[in-house]
């Protein structure tokens, strides 16, 4: 029995099911390479947050909390004038001011009169609105953010949408185990800069919505005083 040739119609309709999986296929590869480029740029960016001196004086200074090396810097640079208040954000409710006072190393008096504690932000979001909340009470328009590198690029982010009108000044500091200039030869450094990096991309999402509505809302209010829309 001969093998029969498909007609012009089957050929057709084969034709009309393959286009849609041959566009799904370029659009999901185009969206991995996306993703690729888009994680090595976020690499590049952790790698320029380099350790460096103290920074300029600002306002205030804010520590994210996530690891002892944090809370050191942060109460390093208040001992050294950097700021008027230091605020711990995200602090484990099962952590209390003494324990603080003991991993800071900061004196009874110094921590008493001038750092702040916030238990209630379970999240860099969440770090962000307490933040705003303290800025905003305490008149500071100028803050030197503390957390680690790789942590850098989201708390940024988040700030910046939480509190546009506030300088933000990075001061990270790098784990020992963490080796992002060379993220691609250590496997845990990998694995770390890829769930940051994840986490990232809805940060800003909701940075670039924030913007966009911020615009607009200034357009609109820019129309009712010149009389127009």
């Amino acid at each position: 029995m001969g093998l029969r040739c498909p007609s012009h119609g089957e050929r057709v309709r084969r034709g009309v099911v393959a286009r849609p999986a041959r566009w799904i296929g370029a659009a999901v590869a185009a969206m991995l390479v996306a993703f690729a480029a888009g994680f090595v740029v976020f690499a590049r960016a952790v790698v320029a947050y380099a350790p460096g001196p103290s920074p300029q004086r600002a306002d205030a200074i804010v520590v994210l909390t996530g690891g002892k090396l944090r809370l050191l810097a942060g109460a390093r640079l208040l001992k050294e004038g950097r700021g008027a208040r230091l605020l711990i954000s995200g602090v484990n409710p099962q952590t209390s001011h003494d324990d603080l006072k003991r991993l800071s190393g900061l004196p009874e008096r110094l921590f008493a009169s001038r750092v702040d504690v916030d238990y209630a932000a379970h999240s860099t979001s969440g770090n962000a609105d307490e933040t705003r909340a303290w800025a905003k009470a305490k008149g500071f328009g100028k803050l030197i953010i503390v957390t680690s590198s790789y942590h850098m690029p989201r708390s940024l982010t988040e700030l910046g949408r939480a509190m546009p009108g506030v300088v933000l000044i990075p001061h990270a500091v790098v784990s020992h185990r963490v080796h992002a200039e060379r993220w691609w030869t250590d496997a845990f450094t990998a694995r770390v800069l890829l769930a940051e990096y994840v986490k990232f991309l809805p940060s800003a999402a909701r940075y670039g919505i924030a913007r966009l509505l911020r615009r607009e809302r200034s357009a609109v209010a820019a129309r009712t005083q010149t009389g127009y829309g």
